[in-house]
């Protein structure tokens, strides 16, 4: 891969990863909710889960959700479950009276469970794995080696949504000073989670014709 073709790579991968999807909206929502500790968590879900949806989509997968209309089916119902699920939580997440905290000792199964929710939301939504499969052949030389080339993208798309992910964490961690008055966190909360099931009923409904 060229300098130029990678170059392009990575102003379109920032260009898509810094607009806000149900990824950042489960991001933004953890670090207004327990601080900016969970930072960490998130970012390694995110990284993980984008690891995973492109790696599957490079090696087959994805051309097989773009072609199967069970399979794509499936999978698109269970992600679009789980944002759903995800939105009405937040939705319906207690409203904090007392004076909010950095958190910075949060609870390890807290922890392990934020990670596994960024995760899933991240690898189980079948669009990614569709989007991948248009989006990579773009920056692909045919005439050079698949594993090199697969792994230069992988490498620096994961980096990407990390760097994004960690900056809209720290910022939503930062907004949380802000966040005191019981409306204003009713308002995030059913924002954020109105806007998640939004993303997985869209999701649920998304067609190939789409």
């Amino acid at each position: 891969m060229s300098l130029e073709v990678w170059l392009a790579f990575v102003a379109t991968a920032a260009v898509v990863l810094v607009i806000p999807g149900p990824t950042i909206l489960l991001v933004v929502s953890y670090a207004l909710g327990f601080g900016r500790k969970t930072a960490l968590s998130t970012v390694a879900g995110v990284a993980l889960g984008d690891l995973t949806a492109m790696t599957a989509a490079m090696l087959g997968l994805g051309a097989l959700l773009a072609t199967s209309f069970t399979v794509f089916t499936v999978l698109k119902w269970i992600g679009g479950a789980y944002l759903v699920y995800l939105g009405i939580k937040l939705w319906r997440t207690p409203i904090q009276t007392g004076p909010i905290s950095d958190n910075d000792n949060v609870p390890q199964r807290k922890s392990l469970k934020i990670f596994l929710h960024a995760f899933a939301v991240t690898a189980m939504n079948p669009k990614s794995m569709v989007f991948f499969v248009a989006f990579v052949p773009q920056f692909m030389d045919r005439s050079g080696p698949f594993l090199p080339q697969m792994v230069t993208m992988e490498a620096t798309f994961v980096t990407l949504a990390s760097l994004n992910a960690i900056g809209y964490a720290l910022l939503a961690a930062k907004a949380r000073n802000f966040i005191r008055r019981a409306t204003v966190q009713k308002t995030v909360n059913r924002t954020g989670g109105a806007l998640l099931i939004s993303a997985g009923t869209v999701t649920a409904i998304y067609s190939r014709a789409a």
